[in-house]
């Protein structure tokens, strides 16, 4: 019995790996000329936002003495981490060498603010109009500082008007001590001890039991330092919100902080003092330097007598932040603000992806070439989110640095930032835009008409936006919320200055402040990508074409 053999083809298989999804896909793309548009229209809109950022900054500001300041707006000093900071107090020193301490008791910080939002009074009592009161964050203690030159490397221990005893350090550290305020009855206790490029803050409720505060590094402190005495009072400031802006009325605020039991255990120490106006506020603009304190008040004095110390001063020494009351910078992240804008191309490409096919009925073609549905969705999400990336990529990159320039020509001082920051921005915003475009493909998918994909997205994208950064619509918190859940939680990647709590400012989404960190925000965009995508998938698999 002779065995036949079976048939075999001698066609070859089709190759249907995903690699080959991809490129099928990518062909799709690319020969679509309206997509291709679309998409270079995305970055060309980042760019064009930025080109506009230019704006004018001190140009005819009326300054509290009468005149006019014509000039740009002053560079902030740089703190010893590289960031911008505000570094304006009153400060009775003495130099000492090597390791040792300071120790001082303070019986009471008081203060005056502008009764209605004003200035000085240009008049012989220069604080006419001003009543009683301290601001929440005004300062005075015991410090060590490397010099009296601004962003000066410095540890601090003092008590606030609201917020108890701190430790501070190098402008953006801060660690809570004893709560209360400071009064001939319930006096504070402070000391400073230095070792190397160790310092360690304690308080004390009566100079014999003692707390330790917080134990900073501080490798900034040369051999010789500056220790002593320092006041200082941030600007009183009242922001006001409606639909779609805001206003403010304030002014310089001043603070008195009063001394005594002052022991400085160091090499060197002696009974002399020297008063430093350091970054005179004065009647010119902040930061700059007036020269030696006068008969205005907000350059600060001391006085001595009898062992006790008496020392009042102006200012703040924190960290700059935009829109706070002493604060000269403005963020880099304006520049890239159009992110929201290029989006929009982004988005109605990404839905009409998928759509598309559904419309023209093209979808049954791709699907018999290709039966497994659900890798058909992952080599168009890879595409789509390849092509959205490079393209957002580039726009950021062209639009950061034009913003900013346009930011500064205008007068406008930029906040620094670190490589590391820069390169977290670009890279977001391209991944921004690369996730988005892969939640409208999902939802483009589930909804299978281009109009319906798109009004969803800007329902869960945009809207949330505009409602959060748009003043006065909601309350804060709302605001908040919504930036907390919504994919709009993502455009905190191109946040640069965070908020501090030590500084007082309209920490809000309209003035560049999300709730959420970067990676937060950008997490909770990719959360609703990939639930979008894997209930796409499964309805993808279960539905007819």
């Amino acid at each position: 019995m002779t065995a036949i053999a079976p048939y075999r083809c001698a066609a070859r298989r089709a190759n249907d790996g995903f690699g080959r999804l991809l490129h099928a896909e990518w062909t799709k793309f690319r020969t679509v000329r309206g997509w291709v548009v679309a998409i270079l229209l995305a970055p060309l809109l980042i760019v064009a936002v930025a080109f506009l950022q230019r704006s004018e900054c001190g140009i005819g500001n009326p300054l509290p003495n009468g005149t006019t300041f014509n000039s740009a707006c002053p560079a902030s000093p740089i703190g010893p981490g590289g960031e911008a900071v505000t570094d304006s107090f009153y400060f009775a020193h003495q130099a000492v060498s090597g390791n040792g301490s300071i120790t001082a008791r303070i019986t009471s910080l008081t203060g005056v603010y502008p009764a209605h939002g004003g200035h000085m009074a240009a008049a012989a009592n220069p604080l006419a109009g001003y009543q009683p009161g301290v601001q929440p964050w005004a300062k005075a203690g015991i410090m060590i500082s490397a010099s009296t030159a601004q962003g000066s490397a410095y540890a601090a221990m003092l008590v606030t008007g609201t917020h108890g005893t701190r430790m501070q350090w190098d402008y953006t550290g801060d660690a809570a001590g004893r709560p209360g305020a400071a009064s001939a009855t319930a006096p504070r206790w402070l000391r400073i001890t230095r070792s190397g490029d160790t310092v360690l803050g304690y308080d004390s409720p009566d100079g014999t039991h003692w707390t330790l505060v917080k134990t900073v590094s501080v490798p900034g402190l040369p051999a010789t330092a500056q220790v002593g005495l320092f006041t200082t009072s941030p600007s009183y400031q009242v922001i006001k919100t409606s639909f779609g802006g805001s206003s403010g009325t304030g002014g310089q605020t001043l603070a008195t902080g009063r001394f005594d039991n002052v022991r400085v255990a160091w090499a060197g120490a002696g009974t002399t003092w020297t008063g430093t106006s350091v970054g005179a506020q004065g009647t010119g603009p902040a930061g700059v330097r007036s020269g030696p304190p006068g008969p205005d008040p907000f350059k600060g004095k001391f006085t001595q007598a009898a062992g006790a110390y008496t020392v009042s001063g102006a200012g703040d020494i924190a960290p700059d932040v935009p829109e706070a009351a002493d604060g000269n910078g403005m963020s880099a992240q304006n520049a890239l603000i159009g992110t929201v804008v290029g989006l929009i191309a982004v988005i109605i490409v990404a839905a009409l992806f998928m759509t598309a096919e559904y419309r023209r009925g093209l979808v049954r073609l791709t699907f018999a070439a290709s039966p497994r549905r659900g890798r058909v969705l992952a080599a168009k999400a890879v595409v789509i989110g390849l092509v959205t990336f490079v393209a957002g990529l580039a726009g950021a990159v062209i639009a950061l640095p034009l913003g900013i320039r346009q930011l500064r020509d205008g007068g406008n001082y930029v906040l620094p930032m670190s490589a590391l920051t820069e390169a977290r921005m670009l890279a977001g915003v391209a991944a921004v835009l690369a996730v988005a475009a892969v939640l409208a493909l999902a939802l483009g998918t589930l909804a299978r008409r281009g109009v319906t994909a798109v009004t969803v997205v800007i329902v869960v994208i945009f809207l949330p936006f505009l409602l959060g950064t748009l003043q006065g619509l909601l309350p804060l918190g709302a605001q908040e919320w919504l930036l907390r859940l919504t994919p709009a939680a993502a455009f905190a990647v191109i946040q640069v200055v965070p908020a501090y709590h030590q500084v007082l400012a309209p920490y809000s989404a309209a003035n560049g402040y999300f709730p959420l960190s970067w990676w937060a925000g950008f997490g909770v965009l990719c959360l609703w990508a990939a639930g979008a995508l894997t209930a796409a998938a499964y309805l993808l698999r279960r539905r007819d074409v």
